[in-house]
């Protein structure tokens, strides 16, 4: 069984590709840190993958209907900003719209993994980002979506919410579910994620476990750094130690 299916997705910015013949799939159970350098094409992979760009190749979400494709997978897009008026319950009651509205049981899981209940009555716009970030986390969560597709859901958050959004993420797989995640930071991805796909200029060069993939030759080439791993009682642990030159 699959969650994703890719063949050969293309997705090109005028004539120029900025994603390239990638062909890949998601199966239940799975985390993938999708990681790459700036411009490297993640953010184009996973709206193509969604279908809200256009694209040559196949994606099996692409072809369904808006509901059945929002049923099957949440997005949660890098737009942290809520300028929406409602509670924070209201905002993550948004989750349930492809099913009719209905499931405030699902709304009610979604605010206690995000730690959301004590905001919940809150207006959203009153929030501080990392918290907004948080409630459009908890809405993706609402719409119980076997698929969880997010573009750096860790951005804006301080260490302790980077840390227990990931957790939340492990959990969603570990139930039968799957994320995928675009992600910057290489040692929260070592530690948590259970596959990692790599983007560099629009092709995908890597995809496998954690420490099959972050090798030092792939870690310069791509990244342009060195950096040092150890294994601890709770996992890896990744530190960047330098640039290898310039950009």
């Amino acid at each position: 069984m699959t969650l994703l299916q890719l063949q050969a997705l293309t997705v090109r910015r005028g004539q120029c590709p900025v994603v390239e013949d990638v062909s890949l799939s998601v199966a239940p159970g799975e985390f993938i840190g999708l990681l790459g350098p700036n411009g490297a094409g993640k953010t184009s992979l996973l709206r193509g993958a969604l279908g809200i760009l256009p694209h040559e190749g196949r994606s099996s979400l692409a072809g369904l209907g808006a509901d059945a494709r929002a049923r099957a997978a949440a997005w949660l897009p890098q737009s942290r900003e809520i300028a929406w008026g409602m509670s924070v319950r209201e905002v993550v009651a948004l989750g349930r719209l492809p099913h009719g509205g209905q499931g405030a049981d699902a709304v009610e899981r979604a605010l206690a993994r995000m730690g959301l209940h004590a905001y919940a009555a809150r207006r959203a716009t009153q929030l501080s980002g990392g918290e907004q970030a948080r409630v459009l986390i908890a809405r993706a969560l609402a719409q119980e979506a076997p698929l969880v597709l997010a573009d750096e859901p860790t951005a804006g958050l301080d260490p302790a919410a980077q840390i227990a959004t990931m957790r939340v993420f492990a959990a969603h797989a570990a139930a039968g579910g799957a994320v995928v995640a675009s992600l910057h930071d290489l040692g929260l991805a070592a530690r948590h994620c259970t596959r990692l796909w790599v983007m560099h200029r629009g092709r995908l060069v890597a995809d496998g476990a954690p420490g099959a993939v972050l090798t030092a030759d792939l870690l310069a080439e791509v990244f342009h750094i060195r950096a040092h791993f150890a294994q601890t009682p709770e996992g890896p642990v990744f530190q960047p130690l330098n640039t290898l030159g310039d950009f």
